[in-house]
């Protein structure tokens, strides 16, 4: 008989919900979501992209999953009592799960599961994406106060090369790691799909962009963390001809953004809004190479980096993106630069600004290949089939 999983996961998410509804269409698996709060399906504001909204792509269909109140004042994943849930334990007790797949652990609901959980033998599960990269592992307290954290999990599954990392170094043991990929719902980057591809060729002619303009697209909340005033002061620099950088979002520097883009050449900076899900197909297919050079540590992986190359784009990422180093591979898959060498950035963009292109499209769908909900559904199922018997 499958278990009964329980997963517990903050707020329905564009990347997460697929994966469950996936799970649900293949696998015999029989589990039900609790969620902490109502964010993406109810519209909020998001103090970084300065905008309010919710994502317009369906989160709910298709698997079983429920919404636990939320009592906190101020609800949010952006301090400890954001998520506040005090009924969560009753309801995971009334559907009686077998083990408990929890994602994180940096809120009050979290701790106070994992210690109802430990108390009644429930087995958990951990995933969560943290690396080091671009810091030491810290020292000390919290050094001490991780390692025993992660003792209270039976399994913990890793989504890439620097959380497995992240993970030995605070002390899990290697049979207690299985590998469960970050990824993206691949059906709804599929190059093949004739609208998006529509949609791009529109825009690229709106935009006045020639058939010929390498593109590099940058797409994301535009804060200090993910550079892209350093991507463009680069691309400006470089000033190389029949090119062009395309900037979607919003944020607290698109001022500073606007303003440094005043210097450049006519139809060589664009600035398109907010795209939601839906839309984003058509934003990286309107490109020729996508652009992540964040330097900030939450960076914890990067899917944006899996929906370019779904759509067969060539990214430059910083080593500090948390898919780097299973993703993109300099000169490969794309370009890799140190987060803090703005020199670098400019010796790589410029590589990606005029290669030829022809030979990275297989490399890519190649790499790519392998990070699907296929691929993270058979580390779970591994994860729960190495979990001890249940206790009484």
């Amino acid at each position: 008989m499958s278990p009964r999983l329980a997963v517990v996961l903050s707020h329905p998410t564009q990347y997460y919900c697929p994966w469950f509804r996936w799970l649900r269409a293949h696998t015999a698996l029989e589990f039900r979501v609790f969620y902490l709060w109502e964010a993406g399906v109810t519209a909020r504001p998001d103090p970084e992209f300065l905008t309010t909204f919710k994502w317009d792509v369906d989160l709910l269909s298709g698997y079983e999953s429920e919404f636990v109140p939320n009592t906190a004042p101020t609800p949010g994943t952006d301090h400890f009592w954001g998520l506040r849930n005090p009924t969560l334990t009753a309801r995971l007790a009334a559907w009686q799960p077998d083990a408990v797949l929890l994602f994180g652990y940096a809120y009050a609901s979290h701790l106070r599961l994992i210690a109802w959980a430990r108390r009644r033998h429930l087995p958990l599960i951990f995933r969560g994406d943290s690396h080091f990269l671009g810091r030491p592992a810290p020292g000390g307290l919290p050094t001490f106060l991780l390692r025993l954290l992660y003792r209270k999990f039976a399994t913990v599954t890793y989504v890439g090369q620097a959380n497995r990392d992240y993970f030995t170094t605070l002390g899990v043991p290697p049979e207690k790691l299985f590998f469960a990929p970050h990824a993206v719902n691949a059906a709804l980057f599929d190059p093949a799909r004739p609208e998006p591809a529509l949609a791009a060729r529109t825009l690229r002619t709106q935009l006045g962009l020639s058939a010929s303009t390498r593109v590099v697209l940058f797409a994301g909340k535009f804060v200090a963390a993910k550079q892209p005033l350093e991507l463009l002061a680069a691309f400006l620099a470089l000033n190389l001809p029949d090119t062009a950088l395309v900037l979607v979002g919003d944020g607290p520097e698109k001022i500073a953004l606007l303003e440094r883009a005043r210097s450049a050449p006519a139809g060589r900076v664009f600035f398109l809004p907010f795209a939601n899900q839906s839309e984003m197909p058509a934003r990286y297919l309107l490109a020729d190479v996508f652009a992540l050079p964040s330097r900030g540590l939450y960076e914890t992986w990067g899917l944006a980096v899996n929906e370019a190359m779904h759509l067969g784009l060539p990214c430059l990422v910083s080593d500090r993106v948390g898919c780097q180093r299973d993703l993109v591979t300099d000169g490969d898959t794309g370009w890799v630069f140190r987060a803090d060498d703005p020199a670098q950035l400019r010796e790589k963009l410029s590589a990606a600004l005029t290669t030829d292109l022809s030979g990275f499209t297989d490399r890519v769908a190649q790499r790519i290949a392998g990070y699907t909900y296929a691929q993270t559904t058979t580390g779970l199922l591994a994860a729960l089939a190495s979990l001890p018997p249940a206790r009484p």
